[in-house]
């Protein structure tokens, strides 16, 4: 489906339009945001969509966070793997922390997000790590070694 983006379209239009072709819709709203022509938009769409973002950002750094915690507790604490696996395991953290710092950059309160839930994103990476491995449970502290400002610093020592 092309319609020009010129086209008077109704909300009913730029609805079905969502459905069967998104990024068509996303120019068309962009053109009705540019022209101030709040009336025609698909608010309903719109809104869900700007809701969506928010959730994709919020779960990207929480995402992040678990992998950085999961290759920190393999380097501090999995000594019969540390000498085959650390090089690895350490370019993951610098990756994860990097991620992390430009996604904090970007997004400056996010950090109260990871602030919030850096307990239970430890928690999910220890049993995680856990499981994956098939490790004893007494091999991972049960509370976190480290304070989300330690891992988020490029200096912390790994």
């Amino acid at each position: 489906m092309t319609i020009p983006l010129s086209e008077q379209l109704s909300k009913s239009d730029l609805s079905s339009l969502y459905e069967q072709d998104f990024y068509l819709w996303l120019q068309a709203t962009t053109k009705l945001l540019q022209q101030r022509q709040l009336e025609q938009l698909d608010l309903d769409n719109l809104i869900e969509e700007l809701e969506s973002m928010g959730r994709r950002e919020k779960r990207e750094v929480k995402s992040r966070l678990i992998i950085l915690i999961e290759h920190l507790l393999k380097v501090q604490y999995w000594e019969a793997e540390k000498e085959r696996n650390t090089r690895g395991w350490r370019n993951t953290i610098i990756e994860q922390q990097r991620q992390l710092e430009l996604s904090l950059e970007d997004n400056p309160s996010l950090k109260n997000v990871l602030a919030d839930s850096f307990l239970d994103c430890y928690q999910k990476s220890r049993q995680d790590t856990l499981r994956k491995y098939e490790l004893p449970s007494e091999i991972f502290p049960v509370e976190p070694p480290f304070t989300l400002p330690e891992i988020l610093n490029d200096d912390y020592s790994i």
